[in-house]
């Protein structure tokens, strides 16, 4: 499963976990400005905002699991199995398969406002991207520094969320993860104090009892409690440095260890890379399972207005340093 986050300090910050069992040969994948794009609804774009983000490239078409625009505008799709419908081609609606719903908002839209403008006359279809290769059930936020919105597909119509926490996780649907943080209204950062009862002595027996009864577990709505919190509550200053840095701690608060969390059998999920990209800047850091030292990519020392994809190969072997000397 997956998480997805919003932070801003000076600047914008857009970024999500990837957790799932297997990679599909993800790539940091820049789409220049004049790159063309057809659309499975004939629509063709031969020029449009430059996008950044990580992808798996087929067929020389990149399919975005999360990206930026130069224009500040990001968004991200994560899985919601088992609520997510598709439809088949609507006259007079503009068909737009899932699987190009990120490069079509994103090359298209400057803001979330606008992205919602266009969100009213979509239909998102459920056309696969080719022969044996399903169309993903997925959900998505889509921000920009000012706002962020949810967008569902669902049986009874697209559902257009307004998401003031700026988090995303999976199922049940957002609006019940929203409610569900009724249940913890009684959080705080700080010290706890007995409201059990005044009848009892209660108390603290160790320093770091803050957040206390803040849920520790892999689910998707323990997720979201887990992230809305911390971002929420989340303290940096406001350069590039520290904003990155906090951006990845507060994800690193979902993180998934290998062993923790068996699927299908015997596969185990684990969060494959974690993203943050600064959509002001157009510069997009990642880390991958096996390589936690932050790497970057950005968009603005590329050609943007080329017409062929800029990719780059995702560093996955752990970069340590060495400060004395790299040992046998």
């Amino acid at each position: 499963m997956c998480t997805a986050a919003t932070y801003k300090t000076k600047d914008f910050y857009f970024g999500r976990t990837l957790d799932y069992e297997i990679s599909y040969g993800d790539e940091v994948v820049i789409t220049p400005r004049q790159f063309p794009i057809t659309f499975r609804n004939g629509v063709e774009l031969k020029e449009h905002n430059a996008i950044i983000g990580m992808a798996c490239v087929m067929d020389d078409f990149p399919l975005y699991y999360d990206a930026a625009n130069e224009k500040g505008l990001a968004m991200a799709g994560l899985n919601f199995v088992g609520n997510a419908c598709y439809n088949d081609d609507i006259d007079g609606r503009e068909n737009v398969a899932q699987f190009e719903l990120i490069l079509w908002i994103l090359a298209q839209c400057d803001s979330v406002a606008q992205a919602r403008q266009r969100l009213e006359r979509i239909n998102i279809t459920k056309q696969q991207f080719k022969s044996g290769l399903p169309a993903a059930q997925l959900h998505w936020i889509i921000a920009d520094k000012d706002e962020a919105i949810t967008v569902e597909a669902m049986e009874d119509g697209l559902k257009i969320w307004d998401n003031p926490v700026g988090v995303l996780t999976n199922n049940p649907p957002f609006d019940k993860q929203m409610f569900n943080l009724n249940n913890y209204i009684g959080l705080s950062p700080r010290d706890p104090e007995n409201k059990f009862s005044d009848k009892l002595g209660l108390n603290m027996y160790s320093r770091g009892m803050g957040a206390l009864g803040l849920p520790g577990d892999l689910s998707s709505q323990s997720r979201f409690v887990r992230v809305a919190f911390v971002k929420m509550n989340s303290v940096s200053g406001d350069g590039e440095n520290e904003s990155v840095n906090q951006f990845f701690h507060i994800l690193g608060s979902v993180d998934q260890q290998r062993g923790c969390d068996y699927v299908n059998g015997d596969k185990l999920e684990i969060t494959i890379y974690t993203s943050c990209c600064n959509t002001a800047k157009g510069i997009y850091y990642y880390t991958t399972y096996d390589n936690h030292q932050i790497s970057a990519v950005d968009m603005h020392k590329e050609d943007l207005d080329s017409a062929e994809l800029i990719r780059y190969d995702v560093i996955k072997t752990e970069q340590i340093n060495y400060q004395n000397g790299k040992g046998e």
